[in-house]
Formats: structure tokens, C-alpha cells, sequence
């Protein structure tokens, strides 16, 4: 279940993602197989090559990206979510949510 984000925001995403950019989207998450983890962070691309190459760069394997429906992404939370951020420059995404 994902929550804790506005409507722009999830589209924005998903025009990004259709537009072949690498796209970051954090949000609230509950999923009772991680429970310690509140937040994810889709890192989404239509392009499957450049989306492979950019998880490459952080260890990500290409098997880990999640290819169902329209918006082929990774999934970061816990410790990867929060180095890659950090990398990124882009912690403001996950700190509104601490």
C-alpha cells in the first residue's frame, strides 16, 4: 500500500518514466514482509537498458527491477534507499517523510 504522496506528484513520475528518464518517487509503503521499513522508492525508466545501467553504478541487479505493469522500476528501502539517495542528492525525498 502506498501513501503520503499527492497526485501530481505520482504522475509527474509516471510522465518521467514514459519519457525514458530516470524517475524517483518515495512514499509511505506498509508491507509486512519488511517491517521495518516505512518508506520506499521507486526509481523508474522506460528504458530497461538505462534504468539496468543506472542500478549497475549502486549494485542493483538487473532482476531485481520490477517489470509488471506499465512503469518498469526498482524497489530501495533500508539501507539501499538511503545510500543511494544520499548519492543522488536527493535525501529531501525521503526525509519528508521522517
Amino acid at each position: 500500500m502506498a501513501f503520503g504522496i499527492k497526485r501530481e506528484e505520482l504522475n509527474r513520475w509516471k510522465q518521467n518514466v514514459e519519457a525514458g528518464n530516470i524517475a524517483f518517487l518515495t512514499h509511505y509503503w506498509i508491507d509486512d514482509r519488511f517491517p521495518s521499513c516505512s518508506t520506499v522508492t521507486k526509481v523508474g525508466c522506460s528504458d530497461l537498458e538505462k534504468l539496468e545501467q543506472w542500478g549497475k553504478q549502486y549494485g542493483l541487479k538487473a532482476e531485481w527491477m520490477d517489470l509488471r505493469g506499465d512503469y518498469p522500476h526498482f524497489d530501495l528501502f533500508g539501507d539501499h534507499q538511503r545510500r543511494i539517495l544520499s548519492a543522488e542528492g536527493m535525501m529531501e525525498q525521503l526525509n519528508r517523510f521522517q
